[in-house]
């Protein structure tokens, strides 16, 4: 993708504060509010721009664990891929998931309330699922950073 100078700013500013209004992100990249509004619309058009989330405290809303999970699957068939890449976008409990390479097959962030909340998650989502051969929980216990703010060359 052709991204220009400007874009770079505007994306840079974006991904550190989703909170600033078109007049601030024009101000600090030298447009117009008008011309920012046009081009942010043109990122999100072609996919540069994903998502305008927030990070969210997991403790603030009462789901403080979180665990890193490594899975591997039964057989290595697209349809099984495909569809526990579907089970895995259709999961809110699963924050984040990746279709990773080597010993593994896929690597998921898993939110729980509790530990009881997670054996339940465990039951309902790994042992009913016979495409599973097995996984691996790790328990994270501090998050020491969560973004997903990515390094943007400015020049």
């Amino acid at each position: 993708m052709n991204l220009d100078k400007i874009d770079r700013k505007l994306l840079d500013l974006m991904q550190r504060n989703n909170r600033l209004t078109t007049e601030e992100l024009g101000e600090l990249a030298g447009l117009s509010a008008t011309a920012c509004q046009r081009r942010l619309k043109r990122l999100r058009q072609i996919g540069v721009i994903e998502a305008d989330v927030s990070i969210i405290s997991p403790k603030a809303i009462g789901r403080p664990l979180c665990m890193l999970v490594s899975v591997s699957l039964e057989r290595e068939r697209s349809d099984i891929i495909d569809r526990f890449k579907q089970t895995i976008r259709r999961t809110p409990e699963i924050t984040s998931g990746y279709y990773v390479t080597g010993e593994l097959d896929f690597v998921l962030i898993v939110s729980a309330l509790d530990m009881d909340d997670y054996e339940a998650f465990t039951r309902r989502f790994f042992y009913e699922n016979a495409d599973i051969k097995n996984f691996k929980t790790t328990v994270v216990m501090d998050r020491i950073k969560a973004s997903f703010i990515l390094p943007i060359d400015l020049d």
